[in-house]
């Protein structure tokens, strides 16, 4: 879909700023009807919080501005598939669709290493999209990488 790309942009932009913010550089906006509920990037470093992934805090922003946790209809953009936590939280929120870039190949909870968001197994099913901008969402993670290796 050509939306897709345009928010997965979007979603890149966070992720940039969390690299300036020196947090690791995923990006996330949760759409609903061609409309951004919410957006973040990482904040764990900042926040001192494990759980602040750019996901959960979209999730947390959308769920308080709608006045419900279920976010029915509504698309996640991530620039890096979700970790088990935040797959679990999409199924929890009712996330209708995935949309991501790159392939997390050590703690994707999606795609690499688990099939949490659409399993057979839980109540609901995550309509997943994945590669969207990958090689885009992929150069800004290896580069983030790169520099803090030089240091």
């Amino acid at each position: 879909m050509p939306d897709d790309e345009s928010f997965m942009r979007r979603a890149l932009d966070l992720a940039r700023q969390g690299a300036l913010a020196g947090e690791v550089p995923v990006g996330a906006v949760l759409v609903r009807d061609s409309e951004i509920l919410a957006g973040a990037y990482n904040q764990p470093i900042a926040a001192a919080d494990p759980t602040a992934h750019a996901e959960i805090l979209v999730l947390r922003q959308a769920a308080r501005a709608l006045g419900n946790y279920r976010l029915d209809g509504t698309t996640l953009y991530c620039t890096l598939e979700p970790c088990p936590m935040c797959a679990g939280a999409l199924v929890h929120a009712r996330v209708a669709r995935l949309v991501f870039g790159a392939r997390d190949l050590r703690f994707g909870g999606v795609r690499a290493k688990f099939q949490i968001a659409d399993s057979d197994l839980l109540n609901h099913k995550v309509e997943i999209v994945d590669g969207i901008l990958a090689a885009d969402c992929t150069a800004l993670l290896r580069e983030f990488f790169e520099l803090r290796r030089c240091r």
